[in-house]
């Protein structure tokens, strides 16, 4: 085994696949990262200017919005700049800020998806309580529980990884993962608390996700009595509920991947579906309710008659 050594930089090295086509992957990447800056900041900047969106719903989506810019860029700026560079390296403090960036990002996500979930179960289930429970106050409680849990628990995270003494710094990602770090730790070192802690946050929003199944139980057995309630859910709940599955099926798919996918598979493969939270979840959303959401969609076919005009 390698000795310990002060670390200053990590590589990443699931570059090594990529370079052969560095220029189609960077005008691909820079055109998905501006399509998600014009779509994410589009529908913020809507919702923020038009009144008449300042309601929970809409709200928590500008929320998501601002979540899905704030991960991105923690990703698509440093990846640009690698994929022009002779050498893909990223110092000891960014690669523990990008990683902090990375799972807040997804947590935050997990968080404002359940209030989304407890929103529309409020609006369907308990109509005539709705205005009492969701209060302004409320919501921006919940708002700010939904991104300031996930700081508070990665900050802890990460301050478990500065402890450690690493016998490596090969990182076989396109970016940085606590995880992975983790893992580069000198045998012998005492990582169980980092696991431990881990597994513990891996199980708070695992019950995140139990509570939207439990919610969607209900809206569901309230939708099927009335045909105003079908109408209803159409139109708000199955964007939400689109969004949560393909999340849902991202963040396993890429944990499972991590933990116990064989790094035999194609490096091509583990990169995509490294890279899928960063690619879907921001733009599909914003597109899903602009469509999907009437106020939304008139708001813009307005913005876009005017602008003909």
């Amino acid at each position: 085994s390698q000795p310990p050594y002060t670390v200053t930089v990590f590589t990443l090295s699931a570059f090594n696949d990529t370079m052969s086509h560095r220029v189609t992957i960077f005008s691909l990447s820079l055109l998905c990262y501006s399509l998600i800056l014009f779509i994410n900041i589009s529908l913020v900047v809507i919702i923020i200017l038009d009144e008449n969106l300042h309601e929970p719903m809409y709200i928590l989506l500008c929320v998501s919005c601002v979540n899905g810019l704030y991960g991105t860029s923690s990703f698509y700026p440093k990846f640009l700049f690698d994929l022009l560079s002779s050498s893909q390296v990223v110092s000891y403090g960014e690669c523990l800020c990008q990683a902090f960036a990375m799972y807040s990002f997804v947590c935050s996500d997990t968080s404002i998806l359940t209030v989304m979930a407890y929103d529309r179960y409020l609006a369907i289930c308990r109509p005539l309580q709705y205005r009492s429970v969701m209060t302004k106050k409320r919501l921006s409680q919940l708002v700010c529980i939904s991104w300031l849990t996930p700081f508070c628990i990665f900050s802890i995270n990460i301050l478990l990884t500065t402890r450690l003494t690493f016998c490596g710094t090969d990182i076989q990602r396109l970016f940085c993962v606590n995880w992975l770090i983790v893992k580069l730790a000198c045998p012998g070192t005492d990582t169980f608390v980092n696991n431990v802690f881990a597994m513990t946050t891996l199980s708070i929003y695992t019950g995140h996700l139990l509570f939207v199944v439990w919610t969607y139980i209900y809206v569901v057995k309230t939708c099927v009595k009335s045909k105003k309630d079908r109408a209803k859910f159409m139109q708000t709940c199955v964007p939400h509920l689109i969004s949560v599955l393909t999340f849902f099926v991202i963040v396993v798919s890429d944990l499972m991947h991590m933990r116990f996918t064989s790094k035999d598979s194609p490096q091509s493969f583990q990169n995509f579906v490294a890279v899928a939270v960063l690619f879907f979840p921001p733009i599909m959303n914003p597109l899903l309710y602009g469509f999907k959401l009437n106020k939304i969609r008139s708001r813009i076919l307005t913005l876009v008659h005017v602008r003909q005009r």
